[in-house]
This record gives C-alpha cells, sequence and structure tokens, in this order.
C-alpha cells in the first residue's frame, strides 16, 4: 500500500507471541493482529522494542514479519524494524523485510561503538538510499546510547532521507522542537512525528504530534483509539480522563519483582500475561535471557486489567 505522509493515529508496536520453547507462535500472533485492527488502529509496528527484536533470531525476524504483512493484506501499514549495529547490517534487515512487503522501515542509530552526530546522519542517508521505502528513525537512546537531537532530526527530513520520527527519547522538550520545527518548515510537510510514551498521547497530540507508537496498545488497543480520536474531536477532557485510566493501567509493567528481573523482563512480561489473560495469546512466554513473571505476579496484572474494565 502507498505509505500516507504523514502517518497519523495509533500504531502499536506489536508484541511477538512465543510458545514455551521460544519459536514464534503463529497463531497467537495473528489472532494479535486481528485483536488490534479490530479496535480500529491505524498501522502496525513490528520488530520493535516491544516485539522483542533484540531477542529474536534473523530466521524469527523474517517470520513475523511475512506472517503480519501477509495477514494484513494490506489493510492498513505494516512498519518493520531494521534495527542492528551497524549501516551494513541494517541494510540487510531493510532487504528482508521489504521483501516480505513492509511498507516502512523504522532504523535506529548505530549502537555499540560511540557514534559521531555526522556517522549517525550518514548511517541514515546510506540506509535510505538504499531502501525501497520509506525510513522513520527510531531515537531510543536508552538502548543504542545516543540522542537524535531536534536539528539533526529535522534536517534529515527537510533532504528526503527520514519519512517519520518514532520518539521514545523521553525528552519532551526535544520532542517539541521537532515538532514545532516539522510544523514551521514547508520542506519538512508530510514529515510524521510519533511519540512512543504510553503516558503522555495527549500533551504529544495537543502539541501537535501525528500520532502514538504505544506498547500499552498491544493490551488495551480501544482505550488508544479511543483517546486518539478524542483528541482529534478537540475533547481535551475526554481525553484526559481516557489517558488518566490509561496511565494507571501502565502500572501493570511494575508488577515484576525488580530484585531478580529488569524492567524489561517485567514490562514485556506483562503485556503478554495481560493478552494471555484476555485470550489474545496462547502463552505469555518471553525471550531468553528475560526472566517470566511469577503466578503471583501474573494475578497482579490481571488486578490492573480489572480495574481498568478490561476483564
Amino acid at each position: 500500500m502507498t505509505f500516507p505522509a504523514p502517518l497519523t493515529g495509533v500504531v502499536p508496536p506489536v508484541c511477538t507471541p512465543l510458545t514455551p520453547d521460544r519459536e514464534v507462535d503463529v497463531p497467537s500472533l495473528t489472532r494479535l493482529v486481528d485483536h488490534l485492527l479490530e479496535a480500529g488502529v491505524d498501522a502496525l509496528f513490528v520488530l520493535g522494542t516491544s516485539s522483542e527484536a533484540a531477542y529474536l533470531t534473523d530466521r524469527q525476524r523474517r517470520l513475523v514479519v511475512e506472517t503480519v504483512v501477509g495477514h494484513v493484506s494490506g489493510g492498513v501499514p505494516v512498519l518493520a524494524g531494521a534495527i542492528d549495529m551497524t549501516t551494513p547490517r541494517v541494510l540487510d534487515h531493510v532487504r528482508y523485510v521489504t521483501d516480505a512487503g513492509a511498507d516502512a522501515v523504522v532504523v535506529t542509530a548505530p549502537f555499540y561503538t560511540p557514534t559521531h552526530p555526522a556517522e549517525i546522519a550518514r548511517h541514515y542517508r546510506l540506509v535510505a538510499a538504499r531502501s525501497p521505502v520509506p525510513v522513520l528513525a527510531y531515537d531510543l537512546p536508552v538502548s543504542v546510547h545516543s540522542k537524535l537531537g531536534a536539528e539533526l532530526v529535522l534536517e534529515l527530513a527537510a533532504e528526503g532521507t527520514l519519512a517519520g520520527l518514532k520518539d521514545s527519547s523521553g525528552d519532551l522538550g526535544g520532542f517539541r522542537a521537532v515538532v514545532t520545527g516539522a510544523r514551521a518548515d514547508p520542506a519538512v510537510s508530510g514529515f510524521s512525528v510519533l511519540t512512543g510514551s504510553e503516558l503522555l498521547v495527549d500533551s504529544a497530540l495537543a502539541m501537535g504530534a501525528d500520532g502514538a507508537v504505544p506498547g500499552l496498545a498491544n493490551v488495551d488497543p480501544a482505550g488508544y483509539v479511543r483517546l486518539d480520536r478524542l483528541c482529534r474531536e478537540g475533547d481535551w477532557e475526554g481525553a484526559r480522563g481516557e489517558q488518566e485510566r490509561l496511565c494507571s493501567l501502565f502500572g501493570m509493567v511494575r508488577v515484576g519483582d525488580g530484585g531478580r528481573m529488569g524492567g524489561s523482563s517485567s514490562a514485556i512480561g506483562a503485556f503478554k500475561a495481560g493478552l494471555c489473560l484476555r485470550g489474545v495469546i496462547a502463552c505469555a512466554a518471553t525471550a531468553e535471557p528475560q526472566v517470566p513473571l511469577s503466578a503471583e505476579e501474573v494475578a497482579g496484572v490481571g488486578k490492573f486489567l480489572a480495574g481498568a474494565g478490561l476483564l
């Protein structure tokens, strides 16, 4: 399908359901896609952080893209992460996700070795020159250890290298600078500015963002679609109430015992436990070496779901 410019609305970063032996659970993945589409989401993003892309083998990544693109059959745009340490490896991912039919690719800055802004810019220019589909930047400094500055993002947008930004930096001031810069510059017309925050979607849309890519939308896609629509209708009081309900639900990501697991294990484990409890996926397994939630912690997720009216 033709990739919209700008891409707007709710774009869930799709979780990757796994079997107990940590293979991709294709039937659960297609049920999850149906769960999201039935809620009215505007696009899907596979192979991002919530997809556990960093933990999947290349074979599993390919299977995820092929499954989702095939199941969607052009109904909504499918964005695919092409996330790896260096430009040549990213280009390999671009090749297989676009061969599988992805409508756009989402790319972080290079990582592992310290990277200069000039090298980040060169990375994106080289990827865009070889990609047959639009390239969106993924600002994820907690994982790649470099921040995409607003000036650099806007420069790459104005020259046509980048079609959008998925911002998971937590830097609301920097995000605002991109939003206002894109709005002020006619050369950046059609550039998509998307927040990755579950907790600030109403604020991001109020300042002029185009949409949101919230991991919690796997569990409650209808809630985020409702929030997006309320914002676009100008019902800011209604939007605030929906955002606050989702903020309370987001507390599920902290059910995991921080003394025995990391934040990723707790958050992704909670999303998957929530999807299991809602009957969407068959198994809440997370990729190794993440630590699984205990039965008591899964019960805690259930309390959050019940409190949000989802059980």
